[in-house]
């Protein structure tokens, strides 16, 4: 087993100012990973990756370098390399500060991306809501043209690649992969059948991988510094580090950078420990679509396979904390009301179940819930969840079964007195926070008119008539 605690790799250049200026960047070994990438074998590249054992930092988990194997080669179709930056997990916020500080990180990652897997152009697939993000994406991009990193000789090359950065409209449905491959071709985004799986069939039907600003950025370090380098961190079946969101009931919420393997207790201390006078209670550790556990499951190491056997999923790397002054009943409620808003309602099970399941959670949180109603949300779960063409449906119903296998009895204690045993709840004096995290990352300044974002979104495939 690795290092395990705080790290700094992905993060290591935040606090460096100006780095999202192209010259700054490079001083401080910008752009030595595509270099080093120039200088290999395309199958070499994706080998590394896999030795490396990099997963998918996007929620599912799955490994990269297998991922990029699988992209169908010598077909005659144009390849292509999208990154999924629609980040809208709630209590996702791991990859802004990424994109805000460090945007060149991403766009060498997605150079190097297209130099394993033969690609001829690559989009970034951008959360509308991240105003800042676009502006820092859309300077580095005509920078990175500008100085030969990008365009028809790739550094002299004589490779092409192209990158493009797309503005989304706001839909939590769109960062699925393939309702994010329907989006940037313009139509309603909604998950596809598969197979065909993005690999054969992706972006215009041609061969493609979608892969998560994270793990696209990790790609870099580890062809410059090595497989074992980024193996000092972590596990075996988990290697490496992990940009951590920390949330909810904890003194200082923000993004850490850690090595995986880390307790979860551990975590939530990095993050100054729980607000004074509360105590944990339970907690999901990875983001609302995932099971959530209760405080005794704190000790239990933030990795894939620890998290997986405890009865959850390390999901986006969002942890979000909650107190025992917290009502778990009012939280899920609020989680299923998001997915029930946010599916795109193509499948049956998740857009008629998961209105039945905010209808039932509003009957029970507003003091009429009745007892079957639990059995009732026992039953519709298990006929939604696995029953859907993308995940979202399993992620609307994960923290109720999870919820109610652990908090049952304040689910009848709820309905038994008409009103949250806990009365009102708590809510943080938002005022008296002060937000920090590893990298020192600030607010974003206030969003700009529409006119100053001067990359477009195309509606044509790059590199095609």
């Amino acid at each position: 087993m690795g290092t395990t605690g705080q790290a700094s790799a992905l993060s290591y250049r935040y606090e460096i100012p100006d780095v999202h200026e192209i010259d700054v960047y490079e001083s401080h070994d910008g752009y030595e990973g595509l270099k080093k990438a120039l200088e290999m074998d395309p199958k070499d590249i994706i080998e590394a990756v896999k030795e490396s054992g990099l997963r998918g930092r996007g929620g599912a988990g799955f490994p990269t370098g297998l991922k990029w194997s699988f992209v169908a080669q010598d077909t005659g179709k144009p390849i292509y390399i999208v990154c999924n930056a629609d980040e809208g997990e709630p209590g996702t916020f791991k990859d802004r500060p990424l994109m805000e500080l460090d945007p060149h990180q991403l766009i060498e990652g997605m150079i190097v991306a297209g130099i394993a897997l033969n690609a001829i152009a690559g989009y970034i697939y951008l959360r509308g809501e991240y105003a800042h993000s676009g502006r820092r994406l859309a300077k580095a991009i005509r920078q990175a043209y500008d100085k030969g990193y990008l365009g028809a000789d790739v550094m002299g090359s004589g490779k092409r690649y192209d990158l493009t950065l797309h503005r989304a409209a706001g839909a939590y449905i769109c960062g699925e992969e393939t309702a994010l491959l329907d989006s940037l071709e313009g139509r309603r985004g909604q998950p596809r059948l598969r197979p065909p799986f993005p690999a054969t069939a992706g972006l215009w039907g041609c061969p493609s991988t979608v892969n998560n600003v994270e793990s696209i950025a990790a790609v870099p370090f580890i062809l410059r510094h090595g497989v074992d380098w980024w193996r000092q961190w972590g596990t075996e079946k988990s290697p490496g580090t992990k940009l951590v969101c920390i949330s909810g009931e904890v003194k200082n919420p923000g993004n850490y950078e850690v090595a995986l393997g880390t307790p979860i207790s551990e975590l939530v201390e990095m993050a100054g420990g729980m607000l004074d006078g509360r105590e944990l209670k339970f907690f999901c550790p990875g983001g609302s679509s995932t099971p959530l556990l209760p405080a005794d499951a704190a000790d239990t190491p933030y990795t894939f396979e620890d998290i997986q056997e405890a009865g959850s999923l390390l999901g986006t790397g969002a942890l979000m904390v909650y107190s025992d002054q917290t009502s778990v009943v009012s939280v899920v409620r609020r989680f299923t009301e998001f997915y029930e808003h946010e599916s795109c309602g193509k499948c049956t099970p998740c857009r008629e179940g998961g209105y039945w399941l905010s209808q039932i959670y509003q009957r029970i949180d507003t003091g009429s819930g009745r007892m079957e109603d639990l059995d009732l949300l026992e039953d519709l779960c298990d006929n939604i969840f696995g029953r859907a063409f993308c995940a979202l449906a399993d992620g609307m119903v994960s923290p109720i079964v999870a919820s109610l296998k652990y908090f049952r009895d304040e689910y009848v204690e709820h309905i038994r007195q008409g009103r949250s045993p806990y009365g009102v709840e708590p809510r943080r004096d938002i005022a008296t926070v002060t937000f920090t995290n590893a990298g020192g990352y600030e607010p974003a300044p206030p969003a700009a008119p529409q006119e100053e974002f001067d990359t477009e979104p195309t509606s044509e495939p790059a590199g095609q008539a």
